[in-house]
């Protein structure tokens, strides 16, 4: 597929920030990671082989008389006398990180929460849960809700800034002033209270901050809508008799997709540190969820145990800074004033 001068430009001017270049595949590189959690840290084997047959107890629950055991239950695999049974007539093959999120280490040789060990890379927190194990899904599931509400706020934004600025009148009047009432709510704190009246999920938060969040591209569409609906293309389109959706689609949406696409890395941040505060005052993801905010109030409550609060906040700041230097790329690429050196 070839690409027009104007986006080999920006490609290279996107290269050409070092600094953001590097933490796009940095960043890439841990998301495609996470994305396979459950091959990486779990509390089932990878691959089992019994009595000539294979199991995958990733995919499928396998009840425990299926190795010999006694009871009709899904098998657990961390239990002695399992393992005694499979090592018997098998063998098992473990994940790097023989722990899922919600794992209890049993054996730890001091009380939780444990330091790091041999065992437990970043140690545990209060309730003998692999800290590693966790941090690899909170980083998964806080990346998976930032983009998920990233694309569904620039969708409602980019509609509301394009209906506003294409037609403009009373139409942009009545828009500002809802903009400006919606605006000036206090969104944390309605959070807090909306989230307080039920038990929050991943789509429940998702749906509350989704009505907050759609605003930050309304005024940068709406500006370049109200620029470009006066333009002598635009008038042209309508002189021939072209339709307003196909207009505002197919002739000024793309110029307007490039602020749009600046503004992205940062509303993902943002997403991203809403979830987080939302989970560290206890009103975001439900109780037992791996969450990066979780992980900060136990390092808080946990002040004896300093590899708690460290190790949330190291992953935080990594996460968080690199996606800033993304967006700094991004803005450099598609600033017309950059030049190619």
């Amino acid at each position: 597929m070839a690409f027009s001068p104007l986006t080999l430009r920006r490609l290279s001017q996107f290269t050409g920030n070092k600094r953001g270049y590097v933490s796009f595949w940095l960043f890439l590189v841990l998301f495609f990671v996470t994305l396979f959690a459950e091959f990486i840290s779990n509390d089932k084997p990878l691959l089992v082989k019994y009595e000539d047959s294979y199991y995958f107890p990733i995919f499928k629950e396998y009840p425990e008389t299926t190795f010999g055991g006694e009871f009709e239950t899904e098998t657990n695999y961390r239990d002695p006398f399992v393992r005694e049974l499979i090592d018997k007539k098998g063998w098992m093959i473990w994940p790097l990180i023989p722990y899922s999120y919600n794992t209890v280490n049993y054996d730890l040789p001091v009380p939780a929460p444990a330091p790091p060990s041999r065992e437990n890379w970043l140690g545990t927190d209060d309730q003998g849960r692999d800290v590693l194990a966790r941090l690899i899904y909170g980083f998964r599931i806080s990346v998976l809700f930032g983009l998920t509400l990233t694309f569904c706020s620039s969708l409602v934004g980019v509609a509301a800034g394009a209906v506003q600025g294409y037609f403009g009148g009373l139409t942009d009047l009545l828009f500002q002033r809802f903009i400006e009432i919606w605006s000036g709510m206090p969104v944390l704190y309605l959070l807090i209270i909306l989230a307080s009246l039920v038990q929050p999920n991943f789509w429940w938060l998702l749906s509350l901050m989704l009505l907050f969040s759609w605003m930050a591209l309304v005024p940068v569409v709406r500006a370049e809508f109200l620029r470009a609906r006066n333009l002598d293309y635009v008038k042209a389109a309508r002189a021939l008799g072209l339709s307003t959706p196909r207009i505002i689609v197919r002739h000024v949406l793309p110029n307007a997709m490039v602020a749009t696409l600046t503004f992205m890395p940062f509303i993902l941040n943002a997403s991203i540190t809403t979830l987080t505060s939302l989970d560290f005052l206890g009103f975001g993801l439900p109780l037992g969820s791996p969450s990066l905010g979780e992980m900060l109030t136990q390092g808080k409550n946990n002040l004896q145990a300093p590899w708690l609060g460290m190790t949330a906040f190291a992953v935080l700041a990594v996460m968080l800074t690199l996606l800033i230097f993304i967006g700094e790329a991004v803005r450099d690429a598609f600033d017309p004033r950059k030049t190619t050196v």
